[in-house]
């Protein structure tokens, strides 16, 4: 960068380096856009209308490897992710062994050699607790749980346009609805908290429209399993920024990441902001943070039951389960406005990373370089103050 902005000895002003970054900034984000698979979509492959729900196959090719998106409503909720080394790689269901919930091996990729990573995200249950004291702490007064896996879930509504899809729930008189969307390329969410997506990840909205809560402070807590093989780590990091610009008031993300035992590599994510939203359209008033609990090692076998697809593929599933927590004390509770959305990302390899968007680097460039320039003006007229005072002659003539 310091040949870009120095030209011999004379330094560019603040405004041209500024130019500068954001061009460089800009290319940048280019090129890593650039990166684009080829996307095709599978409802129920093999099968006409397999009964107790659907099974959506999304395939994402690039140019040596493919990605395969599972979303099953065969049970609680699940997305599955599989990453093959081969272009070619299909899979393969045996519906009979599917749909029986007690064996595995109905749900395979070929060739199996082609595997590099498997990672399931288990919509498991649904949590109320009276908040009597509004503090936000989910401790005690809990109504009984909504266990997902019970649930009668209608068909999956596919889009004509992009390869998206909806699963709803019935709760009482209301709603839990999943959005499933897949992405070949580097991109932004178009609504609130417009996440920053690339070609290996998908973006599911969870959705709470209408469900009679069961007192007057009622709030809310989705319960999550993440599902995997053996030798595998998870922890939830949180990165901070200072740009808030696609999330106003945002400026953390939270991010839980599949580790190799004995490796700081990544091998796949879930990110979201922790902020949800209390309104489908909403504005800044509507946004209500949101808190998650530490993983915690769980029954895989546990797990497995409640999702055939967790069944069909894993043979030894592992699992590690926490909570998101929507509100804090003194935020309104669900009743205010009978509506909940929360996003969040499931991906291969390290979660997408937000650079300064060109809009803060050019506010930085003219906070910072605003000073500078006043220093050198002020500095440059002192010095031409000083060089005509020693040029020009004595005040007074000497008297004779």
């Amino acid at each position: 960068m310091s040949a870009a902005v120095a030209r011999g000895s004379r330094l560019v002003p603040p405004a041209v380096a500024a130019v500068v970054v954001v061009v460089v900034v800009c290319l940048a984000g280019s090129a890593r856009g650039a990166f684009h698979r080829q996307l095709s979509v599978e409802l129920n492959p093999g099968s006409l209308n397999p009964p107790g729900g659907d099974l959506l196959h999304v395939r994402a090719v690039g140019a040596n490897d493919t990605l395969h998106y599972l979303f099953s409503s065969q049970g609680a909720p699940a997305l599955l992710l599989l990453h093959t080394d081969s272009a070619s790689s299909a899979i393969k269901v045996n519906w009979t062994q599917f749909l029986a919930r007690n064996t595995s091996g109905g749900l395979w990729v070929e060739p199996e050699s082609s595997l590099l990573f498997s990672s399931a995200l288990v919509f498991s249950r649904l949590l109320e607790y009276d908040d009597v004291n509004d503090t936000a702490e989910p401790t005690s007064q809990f109504f009984p749980p909504y266990d997902l896996q019970n649930f009668t879930w209608s068909r999956l509504n596919l889009s004509d346009s992009a390869p998206n899809a909806l699963l709803c729930g019935g709760v009482a008189q209301g709603s839990l609805c999943l959005q499933l969307a897949v992405f070949g390329e580097e991109g932004r969410g178009q609504a609130w908290p417009r996440l920053l997506h690339s070609a290996d990840s998908s973006q599911l909205e969870v959705r709470l429209d209408n469900v009679p809560p069961r007192s007057p402070r009622s709030r809310f807590l989705l319960e999550l399993q993440e599902v995997g093989g053996a030798s595998r780590l998870s922890r939830v990091d949180v990165r901070r920024s200072i740009d808030d610009e696609f999330t106003p008031s945002i400026f953390k993300v939270s991010q839980w990441v599949s580790l190799s035992n004995g490796s700081s590599d990544v091998l796949g994510f879930v990110q979201w902001k922790p902020v949800a939203y209390r309104r489908s359209r909403p504005v800044l008033e509507d946004a209500t943070p949101c808190r998650h609990s530490e993983p915690v090692p769980g029954s895989g076998d546990s797990v497995a039951s409640s999702s055939m697809l967790i069944r069909a593929f894993f043979a030894a599933p592992r699992s590690a389960g926490l909570n998101v927590s929507f509100g804090l004390a003194g935020e309104p509770f669900y009743n205010s406005t009978g509506f909940l959305s929360w996003t969040l990302l499931v991906g291969v390899g390290s979660p997408p990373v937000d650079a300064f968007s060109p809009l803060v680097i050019g506010i930085m460039a003219a906070g910072l370089g605003t000073p500078v320039v006043l220093l050198l003006l002020g500095g440059a007229y002192v010095c031409v103050r000083r060089r005509g005072g020693a040029n020009a002659g004595p005040a007074y003539e000497p008297i004779n």
